[in-house]
């Protein structure tokens, strides 16, 4: 049920309930029951003693609880104490407010805390109000703290005055979380050295506009699933259209954003974060399993793998390799091989073989796992809705309308070279160049292990993978004239830039995923991003850019035939944007799964403005002290 409906409900409920007429019974007039929102103020006024509770209507996501909380509260008054009375209070009142008005009962005076009968009589309606309120928890603090004081006559019941406070700190909780800043916790390197692991933040919601909820009916304080039980926290019975409430600025460029994973909507559900599947790209997902099952029916690979293993560690002094690098070069490079006769088979048959992943996906609920050449056992395929897709943070570097390219592992916007923060990772191949050791680079250049910092031989050559900020590079540079620093580029044959089905491998990882359109996290073709209202021809050259835009973010549907371009039916040979967009990249932008990996970034998904980190502990060393309520740049 969409939410405006649910307000509807709201207005009309005071009538459906027939308060015009148990108003009365309360010595208050019939007329005030008729007054929309005065209605509300009058009824927590006599069943919950708090009429100012009555503006939390308003708020959605609050307005549920609130409108259960002025139900139970009246039934109450009346004299409806049971577990049964609670739970129609809860969820169906109108049966016992039908019974109220009739028997034209008056309003009873409220509990006597000192008379046994009446505290019995309301003790499991008190319980299930708890539960429901902080299930389990509350009634340990609850009970634990009832178990070790002594009640004191003509006071409230440890159940029921924690239940009041639970719920309404609960209520006020959720209200700060959704409307005005919400904690953060860093869970990735994707940011180093800007943000670490283990970085707590405040994401400020005013800055750009709280977001109303687009599923307000959810268990507060959680985002999607409900810790330790692993069930989802929300449910789609109320949902609401995509709405933002005014702010203080737009985004900006070089912003630190936290926005809802736009690449979520469909998830494999692996909740075991940052180590489950749950924040991966599917789509992504769907792509490699497709190509490994493509491989699994392709016996030329697995005969070319072999051959080339067995090459290598023939050709290398006896254990002067790593396997794991042996098994994921030989696999890659027989892949190419095999695709550069014959992958046009794959391409040709592309959507069969993404149907075999997503039933595997989905149904055997199985993935493959390329960090141990394993498989990880999940729990099947869910949908998210916006705001409940996975948080996610980086670096806001192309607004709407801005040109975005990436040349050589640097990144242009609007043909200039970009804003380089002051702690942004990037990655060098460095030659000629004295490496003191470990203990004196963390001591010389500032460079820590834990901060995603790594230097290694990469050959015999003598040259380095080093991953920099500005300070350390400027450092290195003062300490060695002769030497030489230069931005790594990935693939290696970055510059085989052909469209060609003998690259589809790095095609399929880097948006747009499309075969013949060749970008790679350090060379991106130039494009602009879209902007509301922005017209464009759309034709087979350029619609993999905007097929997500079209279909998963502004709900169309897409159907490409030899005849030309379908859009909900019709040919269409222009689209409109309904919505602004946004390019967000990492920080440490070599280990950042960013725009490059799953593209633009709706308006709807920002959920705020990364300001401040107000607690940092390494896994380490304990509490870095030095970063401890520092602004975020």
């Amino acid at each position: 049920m969409n939410i405006f409906y649910f307000y509807i409900l709201l207005l009309v409920h005071p009538y459906i309930s027939l308060w015009f007429i148990s108003f009365k019974q309360a010595d208050r007039k019939s007329w005030e029951a008729l007054i929309p929102v005065y209605n509300y103020y009058v009824a927590f006024k006599l069943g919950a003693k708090k009429p100012w509770w009555s503006l939390l209507m308003i708020v959605p996501g609050a307005h549920i609880v609130m409108w259960s909380v002025v139900n139970t509260s009246y039934i109450r008054r009346f004299g409806y104490f049971s577990l049964i009375d609670t739970l129609q209070g809860v969820f169906f009142p109108y049966i016992i407010m039908a019974k109220i008005a009739k028997d034209k009962d008056p309003i009873i005076s409220e509990t006597n805390w000192a008379n046994s009968k009446e505290m019995g009589d309301r003790e499991w309606g008190d319980h299930l109000a708890l539960f429901l309120s902080l299930p389990i928890i509350g009634h340990i603090i609850a009970l634990g703290i009832g178990a070790v004081t002594r009640h004191q006559p003509g006071k409230k019941s440890k159940v029921k005055e924690w239940g009041d406070s639970i719920l309404f700190a609960l209520v006020a909780a959720s209200i700060i979380r959704t409307y005005v800043f919400e904690p953060f916790q860093i869970p990735t390197g994707s940011m180093e050295k800007t943000l670490v692991v283990g970085d707590f933040l405040f994401v400020n919601k005013l800055a750009y506009g709280p977001k109303v909820p687009v599923t307000p009916l959810s268990y507060p304080l959680v985002h999607n699933t409900v810790p330790w039980i692993n069930v989802k926290s929300y449910t789609g019975l109320e949902t609401s259209n995509y709405t933002r409430l005014p702010g203080f600025s737009g985004v900006k460029n070089n912003d630190v954003l936290v926005f809802n994973y736009p690449s979520g909507d469909t998830a494999v559900y692996d909740p075991r974060m940052p180590n489950g599947l749950m924040g991966h790209d599917y789509h992504g997902i769907v792509n490699k399993e497709a190509l490994r099952l493509w491989q699994e029916k392709n016996a030329s690979i697995s005969t070319l793998k072999v051959q080339l293993k067995d090459s290598i560690l023939k050709s290398a002094p006896q254990g002067n390799f790593d396997m794991y690098s042996v098994d994921a070069f030989t696999s890659q490079e027989a892949t190419r091989r095999v695709m550069n006769l014959n992958g046009q088979d794959f391409i040709d048959n592309i959507e069969l073989w993404r149907d075999k992943a997503r039933y595997k996906l989905a149904v055997d609920k199985v993935a493959y796992d390329q960090s141990n050449g394993g498989t990880i056992e999940h729990y099947g395929v869910i949908y998210r809705p916006v705001d409940k897709r996975e948080n996610y943070i980086k670096r806001c570097v192309g607004i709407p309308g801005d040109w975005i390219e990436i040349k050589n592992s640097t990144l242009y916007v609007n043909d200039k070279k970009a804003f380089v923060a002051e702690n942004q990772n990037l990655q060098y191949n460095v030659t000629n160049v004295l490496i003191p050791t470990k203990s004196r680079m963390d001591e010389k250049y500032g460079l820590e292990v834990e901060r995603g910092d790594y230097y290694k031989n990469q050959n015999s050559d003598g040259s380095y993978i080093m991953n920099l900020t500005k300070d350390q590079l400027t450092k290195l540079k003062k300490s060695n004239p002769e030497g030489n620093f230069n931005l790594v580029r990935y693939p290696q044959l970055a510059d085989s830039i052909t469209p060609s089905p003998v690259r589809l491998i790095d095609n399929l990882n880097s948006f747009p995923k499309d075969f013949y359109i060749n970008n790679t996290i350090t060379d991106f073709n130039r494009f602009q991003i879209p902007f509301a209202g922005q017209k464009i021809k759309i034709d087979t050259n350029n619609i993999a850019w905007f097929r997500r835009i079209i279909t998963a973010y502004e709900g169309h549907s897409l159907k490409e035939t030899k005849d030309g371009i379908l859009i909900d039916g019709k040919k269409a040979t222009e689209y409109t944007f309904a919505m602004n967009y946004y390019w967000l990249m990492g920080d440490n932008r070599y280990n950042s799964a960013d725009s490059r990996i799953w593209g633009f970034v709706p308006e709807d998904h920002i959920v705020g403005k990364a300001s401040m980190v107000w607690f940092s502990k390494s896994p380490y060393k304990g509490v870095r002290w030095e970063r401890l309520f520092n602004i975020i740049r």
